[in-house]
């Protein structure tokens, strides 16, 4: 019997692998670290903590380990959340310079770490220059214009249903605004827009950026689901014209049908496992485990029958979530056993920063997404603070900082630390074929894992108690097991701890 994780000599062989089934960790950048004492995260304070998240050493006890980093939008922007862009070419001051994000992207690649940029391409803001000649040439009636059909307007009494729109000024034109009337909806019927969103991605690209992640996908066409979808596929193509390997992933915000639909042309998250009431955190609390394994692999399967690259995008929050510390508490280990369900899984998982500290913060009565992207709890002293609107209050933050946790061993945020190690040492964890696998008990099972010709098999014990189940399998045994306990193999009989997950071979 094995617990812990398997030996460095096979992490640096996974350590090498350059491919997109990476554990990435999502930086609201505003948030995380500030350099300049201005209480605003930026991206120097990112590359000073570059570290945290990833060392380059596959030992070490104090780095996260990740393979991916998601910033949330960087651009020059009004607001504190920067998801109505002023310019695509331009980092937001508050947030740096262009040459800041060119030292990150090259630390990032030196610790072979990927980093994705969140580019909002559905909506701008009012304040960019396209905006402003849109608006121009309508009031001008200069139909001629180029910019003139650049975002999507009807005209008064054309208005669809359940579609957002604002007058132009001094004219009887509308423009669609489906998420406020300071975020205009670009046109993608003009081809003009089209190149100048393809021309964005290549300069990141570039760049040296690794890839996006797009906000708003079926907002595109909202309403019109085939045009959405057929809109990615065209700009997915037009991407690995660019880079084969780009790394995307979407912001599909509906049920599974729905965003089963998008799949077909690029990779999306999984709502359906995330958040209070997801499946994630319903079999974490120990509900049973067979309902959690029914639907990966239905999902996996209507997935890969839908695209056969299609990736499994796991999370359990981020920024515009309540934190999942709120509803798995930490104390019970719950947020433990969570991390197990979603890290340790088929594709690319989604961290959300903080959560690995397990920091709170929830929409509330104040119903304000600030509060949902807090400073980071780092403990050392640095100046970042809680966005502008944010009421949580900081008595609620009861499982410590960054600081803090380094010191005890047995904290959340050392348990990431195995957990993403652990993982990052099965590949065939995140890149095979699993079949669901049940036992006796409606606590333990888990799958079965095809990967290059072998077999492994990932079992969780998502209950509080030791289970022992008598399981057919042959030539069999523990590799490894992480999460409250041990695990062990004798005799045809599998015991696992509670709260603990197993790896046999």
């Amino acid at each position: 019997m094995l617990s812990g994780c398997r030996t460095s000599k096979s992490l640096s062989k996974i350590d090498t692998i350059d491919d997109n089934y990476r554990v990435f960790y999502q930086i609201f950048v505003g948030s995380f670290s500030d350099s300049n004492n201005d209480g605003i995260g930026d991206l120097r304070g990112i590359i000073n903590r570059i570290d945290y998240l990833n060392d380059g050493n596959i030992d070490s006890e104090d780095s996260l380990h990740v393979q991916g980093i998601w910033l949330s939008p960087i651009f020059s922007s009004p607001s504190y959340h920067k998801y109505d862009v002023n310019d695509y070419y331009t980092i937001d001051e508050q947030f740096g310079t262009m040459d800041d994000l060119k030292e990150l992207i090259d630390k990032a690649h030196q610790r072979n770490v990927k980093v994705i940029l969140d580019l909002v391409i559905n909506h701008t803001s009012t304040n960019h220059e396209w905006f402003k000649a849109f608006v121009k040439a309508h009031q001008d009636n200069a139909v001629n214009s180029y910019y003139y059909d650049f975002y999507s307007y009807v005209k008064d009494g054309e208005q669809k249903p359940n579609t957002a729109y604002h007058q132009i000024p001094g004219t009887n034109d509308y423009y669609e605004c489906n998420f406020s009337e300071e975020m205009p909806e670009l046109n993608y019927d003009n081809w003009d827009v089209r190149n100048a969103v393809v021309d964005i991605a290549k300069y990141y690209l570039d760049m040296g950026i690794d890839g996006f992640r797009f906000d708003a996908g079926k907002y595109i066409y909202y309403g019109d689901n085939t045009k959405s979808v057929a809109f990615w596929d065209w700009y997915m193509k037009e991407l690995k014209k660019m880079k084969p390997d780009v790394y995307t992933v979407c912001e599909v915000w509906s049920s599974d049908n729905e965003t089963i639909e998008y799949i077909k042309a690029l990779n999306c998250f999984n709502f359906t496992s995330a958040m209070t009431e997801g499946i994630i955190a319903s079999t974490a609390k120990g509900n049973s485990i067979n309902f959690y394994t029914n639907y990966i692999e239905s999902y996996l399967n209507k997935i890969h029958a839908s695209r056969s690259d299609a990736m499994y995008i796991p999370f359990i929050a981020n920024h515009d979530t309540d934190r999942a510390a709120g509803y798995l508490n930490v104390t019970d280990k719950y947020m433990y056993m969570g991390a197990n369900l979603y890290i340790l899984c088929s594709g690319s998982p989604f961290i959300y920063y903080g959560e690995e500290i397990g920091m709170k913060g929830t929409r509330g009565a104040a119903n304000t997404d600030a509060n949902r992207r807090l400073a980071m709890l780092w403990g050392d002293g640095d100046s970042v603070s809680d966005p502008e609107g944010s009421s949580f209050s900081a008595s609620k933050q009861v499982n410590g900082t960054v600081s803090e946790q380094l010191k005890n061993s047995d904290s959340l945020l050392h348990y990431y630390n195995r957990l993403i190690k652990f993982r990052n040492s099965y590949p065939e964890i995140a890149r095979g074929e699993y079949t669901k696998l049940s036992t006796s008990s409606s606590y333990l099972g888990g799958f079965s894992i095809d990967y290059e010709g072998s077999t492994t098999y990932l079992l969780h014990n998502v209950s509080l108690e030791e289970i022992s189940v008598e399981i057919d399998l042959q030539d069999i045994t523990v590799t490894d097991s992480i999460g409250q306990g041990t695990a062990s193999y004798k005799d045809g009989i599998l015991t696992v701890s509670g709260q603990t997950s197993v790896v046999l071979k």
